[in-house]
């Protein structure tokens, strides 16, 4: 996959993978994410129910989910999971108030988190059912 602007087929697949998970466990936001000083664009996935203790087990899900889809543009090596409290995901969360819930949001080199993002996609709340 070109290490360009996130493309369409990227986004669709990691919406078949959101629509897989959240079915496992509730999504605050979800977004790809290429940072500046990195090659590769990541899909976080943040819920308030991921935490150090169950991390490894939520992982095991993704995997489980991706083998499931069978989807050469998923990665599952390209998800990151977070806590919903973490600085990338409250940004997103953020953003994501200001624009309509129907709506994508699109961003280029600006600062995200703390850190600057060359670009960040961050999924329509109907694309995730957004956990409350």
């Amino acid at each position: 996959m070109d290490q360009g602007p996130v493309v369409i087929d990227e986004i669709y697949a990691g919406s078949r993978f959101l629509a897989e998970f959240q079915e496992y466990i509730p999504i605050k936001t979800a977004f790809w994410l290429k940072e500046s000083d990195e090659m590769q664009r990541y899909l976080y996935v943040a819920s308030d129910e991921i935490t150090d203790d169950n991390f490894d087990i939520a992982y095991g899900e993704v995997i489980r989910i991706a083998s499931k889809l069978d989807d050469p543009l998923f990665d599952p090596f390209k998800v990151k999971l977070v806590g919903g409290h973490h600085p990338l995901a409250k940004e997103a969360s953020n953003i994501r108030k200001y624009y309509r819930p129907e709506s994508a949001v699109r961003l280029r080199d600006k600062v995200f988190g703390g850190s600057l993002a060359e670009e960040v996609y961050i999924y329509p709340e109907n694309t995730v059912k957004i956990a409350t």
